[in-house]
Parts: C-alpha cells; sequence; structure tokens
C-alpha cells in the first residue's frame, strides 16, 4: 500500500519500504533451538515438528513487527461528503471491491513528458502538521486494538510455546538428570563393549544352531561324506574364533566400560525413584494445549475487527473537518497473516493434544526389555520404571536402538563379561604362575584374593593343585578346569562359587580336598554335596543363627570316600548329618570357638574314628563317649575348661591312643593313673597349671614327644630318665631351678627347650646326648656352660639358644667345634 502527501504543488509518494530494515531471526537463535544438540534423542517427532511450526509463528510475529515499526501505520483524509456543518459521516461508499487501488483516485494524470507525470486534485487547505495529527490521533482511537498489536501478540505466543516446549530441559530438577542420561546414552551407544557383547551372544547362539546342524548333517551322511563337511566347520569354528580374539578390547576400552557400568547403576538408583521428569513433560504439554484453545477462540473472533478503511472523528476545531476516512495500510497483510498463523496454531495444538493422549493412553512409567532380551539373548535386563523408564521412551521415539545398545549396561551377565575381559588382560597366566607356592600340605598352591572375580588365565597352569580364593564376590567355576589335571584341593574362603555342569563333573571325579569359608548355612554350595571323590572337606563359618537350633547342614551320604571333617562353627551338637559318614570317617575336627558343644551322643556311632579334635567347646570333663572309640589314636581337647582329668583312666579302653594333647586348659594335677596308657607316644600339657608332675608318669615308656611348657613346675622326678625313647621334651616357662641328673640318660633327645626357667648350672652329662640338634636355655640363671656341650656331635651353634654373654664364655675351640658341624 502506497501512502502520498501534498506538498507545495504536487503530491509526493514514497515507496512503501523506504527506511524498513528487517529484524536479524538470529537475534531469536537461543531461544528457538535447544544448546545441546545431544538432547535430541529426547524430542519425538511431534516434539520436532512443533519446534519448527513454533519457529515458523515466530518468523510471523517478527515480520509484522518489522512493518510495524518501520512503515506509516494509518493514511487519513477528510470526508468529501461531510462539511463544517456537520453532515454524512459514513465512509462505506468508499469500501469497493478495488478499495485498495481507487480509494482517493481524484486525480487527472497528464502527460507533460515521456518521465513526467502531472497530478491534479481536490485541495484540502491542510497542511502536513496536520495530516500527521490526523493519523496519529485516528490510529489510537479507530483502529481496532488486535489490529495494531497483532504482531507483538504473535512473538508472545510464540516464545511461550518455545519456552514450554523446552522448560524441562532447563529446570534444575530435571535438567541434571536429563543431560547425564543422554551423556550415559551416547556413551553406550559408542562403546566398543555394547558391539562385543551382543556379538558374543549371537555368536554363542550361531555355535548352538552350528552344533545342532552338525549332529544332524552327521546323522545323515556317511564316513567318507562327512570329511569334508568336519573340515568345513573347523573352519568356520577357526574363522569364528580368530574373529573374538581380533575383537578383544584393549585394557583402557574395557576401563571404560567398566566406569559406564557403574555409572548406569547409580543413575538407575537415582532416577528410578521418582517420576519427576514425566510430570514435568506433562504439565509443560498441557499448558501449550491451554495456549492453543485460548489463541484460538479469540483470534477467531478478532481476525474480522482488522478492517482496511475505518471512520474517524476528529475535532473539527482542530482541522475543520468532523470526519475522516483513514486507510490502514497494513491490514489486508495483516489479516492475511492472521488467518496463517491460527492455521499453525491449529496444527501445533493438534500436536501438542497427541502427544497428551501419548502420554495418557501408554504406560510410560514402565518399560519392558522382552523383545531386546529375545533379540540379543541377554536375558537378565531388568525392566525399569518411573522417570527411567519414561527416558527410554522418549529415546525410542528418536531410534529403538539406543534402547537396545543401552540395555547392555543394565544387564549383570554382560558386566560380568566385561569383568572376566578386564581380568583376563590384568592376570596373565604368567603372572599367574608367579605366584605359585608350596602350602602346608606341600601342594604347588595359586592364592587369588580380593579380586572381582575368577580369570580365565587360571586354567592355562595346568600344575596348580592347590586352588585358594579368598574374598572373591563373583566366582563361577566353567568347564575347562578339566585342564587343570593336577588339581586335587579347592579352597574358597567367602568366595561363593558356581559351579557349570561341565566343571561339576570333573570335579566331583578328580577333586580330593574342599575347604569352605562362609558367613551362613546359605552359603554352603548344593554341590558340595555331590563330591563322591572327595577325601577331605573343611566348613568354617556359621552353620545355624540361633544356637538353639540344631546345625543347617545337609546330608552327607553322597561323599563315599570322605575320612575328614572339620567344622570351624559355634555348635551346640554335632550335626546328625556327620553320622552319614561314620563307616568311612577317619578324622572328626571340631573348633567351636569357645561356645559349649552339649549332646556328644553321636560320637558313639564314630567306630570307626582315630583322630578327634574338640577345640574351644567348653568341656569341664572328657566326655564318656569317647571312651568307646576303641580305635581311637589322637585325641585333641585345646581350649577347653578341664580343670581335672580323673576320667583320664577311662582311656585306657582306646588301646590304639598314642597322642593325647590337653594343651591350653586349666589343668592343676596329673593323675597317677596316666601311666596306664602304655602305647601313648605323644603328651602336651602345655599351658596349664600344673605345679607336680606325678612319677608314673615316666612309665609311658614309649612317650616320644612330652611338652610341659607354660607351667608351674617347680621340679621334675628323678624316673623321667626311664623314658628312653623320648626326642623332645619342652619345659620352658615354667619355675625349674635345677634338672635331675636321669634326664640327661635319654640318649634320643633331639630338641630340648629349658628356657625361662630358674636353672642355675647345667650339668656336664649334657654331652651325652649325642642325637640332639637343639637346645634352649635363653631366659635363666646360668652363669657359664659346661665344656661338654661340645659333646653334643649333632648339635650346632646356631640351635644353641642362649644369652650372647654366656655365648661369649665358651671356649673359642668349643665354638669352632660346634659352629663347624
Amino acid at each position: 500500500m502506497m501512502t502520498c502527501f501534498p506538498d507545495a504543488s504536487d503530491w509526493t509518494c514514497p515507496s512503501p519500504l523506504a527506511g524498513v530494515k528487517m529484524i536479524p531471526v538470529n537475534e531469536f537463535r537461543s531461544i528457538t533451538s535447544e544448546q545441546n544438540p545431544q538432547f535430541r534423542v529426547l524430542k519425538p517427532w511431534w516434539d520436532v515438528l512443533s519446534e519448527y511450526l513454533g519457529i515458523a509463528m515466530l518468523m510471523i510475529g517478527v515480520f509484522g513487527c518489522t512493518l510495524q515499526l518501520t512503515q506509516d501505520k494509518i493514511s487519513c483524509l477528510p470526508n468529501r461528503f461531510t462539511d463544517l456543518s456537520g453532515g454524512d459521516r459514513d465512509c462505506s461508499h468508499l469500501r469497493q471491491d478495488k478499495e485498495n487501488e481507487s480509494l482517493w483516485e481524484f486525480a487527472i494524470t497528464k502527460h507533460l513528458a515521456p518521465n513526467v507525470v502531472e497530478v491534479f486534485g481536490r485541495k484540502n487547505g491542510l497542511d502536513i502538521h496536520q495530516y500527521e495529527f490526523v493519523n496519529h490521533f485516528c490510529y489510537e482511537r479507530a483502529v481496532h486494538w488486535y489490529g495494531k498489536y497483532f504482531p507483538y501478540l504473535v512473538v508472545i505466543h510464540s516464545m511461550i510455546f518455545m519456552v514450554a516446549s523446552s522448560f524441562w530441559f532447563k529446570f534444575p530438577g530435571t535438567s541434571s538428570k536429563i543431560e547425564l542420561f543422554v551423556i550415559i546414552l551416547g556413551k553406550c551407544f559408542d562403546s566398543p563393549w555394547t558391539t562385543r557383547a551382543i556379538s558374543e551372544v549371537y555368536e554363542e547362539r550361531r555355535e548352538e544352531r552350528m552344533v545342532v546342524w552338525r549332529k544332524n548333517t552327521m546323522t545323515k551322511s556317511d564316513d567318507n561324506a562327512a570329511s569334508p563337511i568336519r573340515s568345513s566347520i573347523k573352519s568356520v569354528s577357526d574363522q569364528t574364533s580368530s574373529e573374538a580374539t581380533a575383537s578383544l578390547l584393549d585394557k583402557k576400552e574395557g576401563e571404560q566400560a567398566k566406569a559406564l557400568f557403574e555409572k548406569v547403576k547409580k543413575f538407575r538408583t537415582h532416577v528410578e525413584e521418582a517420576d519427576l521428569l514425566y510430570f514435568m513433560y506433562v504439565l509443560q504439554t498441557a499448558l501449550k494445549v491451554f495456549k492453543f484453545a485460548l489463541i484460538t477462540v479469540y483470534s477467531v473472533a478478532l481476525v474480522p475487527n482488522i478492517q482496511i478503511v475505518v471512520m474517524c472523528s476528529v475535532p473539527p476545531d482542530l482541522t475543520g473537518f468532523a470526519a475522516f476516512c483513514c486507510n490502514y495500510n497494513k491490514a489486508h497483510l495483516f489479516s492475511k497473516l492472521a488467518y496463517c498463523y491460527i492455521c499453525l496454531v491449529g496444527v501445533y495444538g493438534l500436536l501438542c493434544v497427541y502427544s497428551l493422549y501419548w502420554l495418557f493412553h501408554r504406560p510410560l512409567k514402565e518399560y519392558s526389555f522382552e523383545a531386546v532380551r529375545l533379540e540379543t539373548g541377554i536375558n537378565d535386563i531388568p525392566d525399569v520404571k518411573n522417570d527411567f523408564a519414561f527416558l527410554l521412551h522418549l529415546s525410542d521415539q528418536y531410534d529403538a536402538l539406543y534402547s537396545k545398545r543401552f540395555a547392555v549396561f543394565l544387564s549383570e551377565v554382560s558386566e560380568c563379561r566385561l569383568r572376566q575381559l578386564n581380568l583376563n588382560h590384568e592376570w596373565t597366566a604368567d603372572k599367574l604362575r608367579a605366584r605359585l607356592t608350596r602350602n602346608a600340605g606341600e601342594r604347588l598352591e595359586l592364592h587369588l584374593f580380593l579380586l572381582p572375580g575368577l580369570p580365565d588365565t587360571v586354567f592355562e597352569i595346568s600344575e596348580v593343585e592347590s586352588l585358594k580364593l579368598e574374598l572373591i564376590s563373583n566366582v563361577t567355576v566353567p568347564g575347562i578346569i578339566s585342564q587343570l589335571t593336577a588339581l586335587q584341593e579347592l579352597v574358597l574362603n567367602h568366595s561363593p562359587a558356581k559351579l557349570q555342569l561341565a566343571a561339576l563333573s570333573h570335579l566331583r571325579e578328580n577333586l580330593k580336598v574342599l575347604r569352605l569359608g562362609f558367613e551362613g548355612p546359605e552359603q554352603v554350595p548344593l554341590w558340595m554335596y555331590t563330591l563322591q571323590s572327595l577325601e577331605e572337606l573343611h566348613l568354617s563359618g556359621a552353620l545355624s543363627t540361633e544356637l538353639s537350633r540344631s546345625p543347617a547342614l545337609d546330608s552327607l551320604r553322597e561323599l563315599k570316600n570322605l575320612r575328614v571333617l572339620t567344622l570351624r562353627c559355634k555348635l551346640t551338637k554335632i550335626p546328625p548329618s556327620v553320622v552319614d559318614v561314620s563307616g568311612q570317617l577317619l578324622r572328626l575336627c571340631i573348633h567351636n570357638e569357645g561356645t559349649r558343644l552339649q549332646v556328644y551322643n553321636s560320637l558313639k556311632k564314630l567306630g570307626n574314628l582315630s583322630a578327634l579334635e574338640l577345640t574351644g567347646c567348653g568341656l569341664e570333663r572328657i566326655p564318656s563317649a569317647v571312651f568307646s572309640l576303641s580305635l581311637l589314636q589322637e585325641l585333641d581337647l585345646r581350649e577347653n575348661r578341664l580343670t581335672a582329668v580323673e576320667e583320664i583312666l577311662s582311656l585306657q579302653h582306646c588301646r590304639r591312643l598314642t597322642v593325647l594333647k590337653l594343651w591350653h586348659n586349666d589343668i592343676s594335677c596329673v593323675p597317677e593313673h596316666i601311666s596306664k596308657l602304655r602305647a601313648l607316644e605323644t603328651l602336651d600339657l602345655s599351658w596349664n597349671k600344673i605345679r607336680k608332675l606325678p612319677p608314673r608318669l615316666c612309665y609311658c615308656t614309649k612317650l616320644r614327644h612330652l611338652d610341659l611348657s607354660h607351667n608351674q613346675l617347680s621340679s621334675l622326678p628323678s624316673e623321667i630318665g626311664v623314658l628312653q625313647c623320648l626326642q623332645f621334651l619342652s619345659v620352658a616357662f615354667n619355675s625349674l631351678e635345677s634338672l635331675p641328673e636321669e634326664l640327661f640318660s635319654c640318649k634320643r633327645l633331639q630338641v630340648l627347650a629349658l628356657g625361662n626357667n630358674s636353672i642355675s648350672s647345667l650339668s656336664p652329662r649334657v654331652g651325652n646326648l649325642a642325637q640332639l640338634i637343639r637346645l634352649e636355655l635363653k631366659g635363666n640363671r646360668l652363669e657359664s656352660l659346661p665344656a661338654e656341650i661340645a659333646d653334643c656331635v649333632s648339635l650346632r651353634l646356631a640351635a644353641l639358644v642362649v644369652e650372647d654373654g654366656l655365648m661369649d664364655l665358651l671356649p673359642p675351640d668349643v665354638k669352632d667345634r660346634m659352629k663347624h658341624r
């Protein structure tokens, strides 16, 4: 639309685009687009389309505002049918079909020259200032407010739409969760471990299918025809294994994948607790639907008020005219833009309504990975809920592949495989082989401590005889344990283990010794009861949480070859399952850690028992059930509450008893009838309160090992010389002041421990002990050592334990003789 003004002689018509400067759309970039491009994975197609619609609506508003600010708004002329006295003030006769082209065509053109046109028209007698006043006055009074402020309303509404669409990306309570999820999702999608884990499952399935196909093929073809088939299968298998080897992750990639597993776990724990993200998305979508309804209602009602020609009443004293007919220059354009804007808002609103339908029609607070489990073969992927589920539903609208690859990092099986891969990288076969040592049983042992799992490289060390796993949380023993042909002992100390079927078959036939440390009976593996070749079973842990209840130990009937059973538990009675192996059990050891063992009836049924150890069982007397064990050879009652052992006479029924250990008790007196134990070879009475040793003890002439240390003895009986078989004697930490001369007639003595007493002199007869290899004298009142000590031909200077001062007093030739032996 062109606006013309009369000057002194002619009408001047400036160009409608003169002085127009459009506002660049780049100024709105921070509003119309999301700063983080990674957030696109959480924008479904309707949000993306709504964003573009918002940009289009904003451009309409910006364009309208630009025209509003840079062009004249209205042009007014006096009504030609109205004079000063009043009259017709209606401008309807000017509203014709082509009113924009013939509104004020009163001019008669005359061609004065080829490029000059002279314009003639009616003279109104108004100057330019009066026209400007009238234009501004009529614009404010006559033009409808919707026609004036329409562009600004469009800009404001468009910005509200855009802010509402991205509000949950900026809100403090949701933005951090969204940003962390997007980062983790992208890393999981790009992680090499994702592809590796999925491909491994695929290879396993393909191998299973190939095994089935191989069996079917072999049954249908003869041997000659099967040869090329076998070779082709072997080549395919070799190729598969080589590809798997080539696809091994390096150490850095494995550590990155391990860190991702930890992040996913923490994120899931944090996000699954609430549904704030879902609530904010529903809230902003509902707000956009409300805005859509509001804009549609009032815009449809007010758009007809945008008129091109309007009638304006002006005070006649100012211009001489009471009525003006005005042309609103941008009315036609604004009317078209308004209808276009209403259409865009309508489409935008329909998208928002569809979004609400999607939000409430589908269970978006639950997400099932059932399809992913079936496709990938990873069966332990857990379903998720609340905000975690909602985020995954949104990412599926972008690309369902994201959730499939993300699901790998929710799987414990996948995490175990990654942990296994990292373990194999860190613990190579050479590194493990360097840790091999000899244990107390002289077996070649591999001890692994505080590892996240069991490395596969362990099974490459075929010489291992004992495998000790301590404080290892995830232990799965595979079938390749059969490669450890020398393995006889397995130690699982607080390391619950699962066995594959092939591993169980191998251990059932080959394992001889099993040592288990556990915290509760639920950690005792069931496969333990099926080890038919097991000879030794050592259990350490709480078999019952309540001492009043019987121990929770299943039947040991399948352990046909069990010979040794050790229980380090707090028991109130011997487990009934021990009776299941009574026929073949030779050694029973119960370490009760101070808890009183009250019932011993089961001992009577262990007729073949040759060794019994009852440690820390709170015994105040020797159980009578022990006396019925006629084949018993060793009895150890350490760390009990024995004060008197008068019932020791009944041990003579155990005619084969050769070892008796009553150490770490409160025994103050040894009965004379201990001499009835004629077969006794080892007697340990150390760490008691014995003040006097009965002479009849020395009638146990077969004694080889006698330990009387840490008592309160002040003397030794002279009858001790009768013990001609004695090889070990310890009376250290007593109150001895002298030694009987008869002691030095025990010529088979090899170890003599006399330290920490009050002995003032050592008899020269010590030289008679030709087989003595160790002599302890430190902590006594000796002032010198006899030179005859050099006659102990088996005693070396390093095995003589005395104070340095006494050692210096020995003659040089004596020291030389003892030093060079």
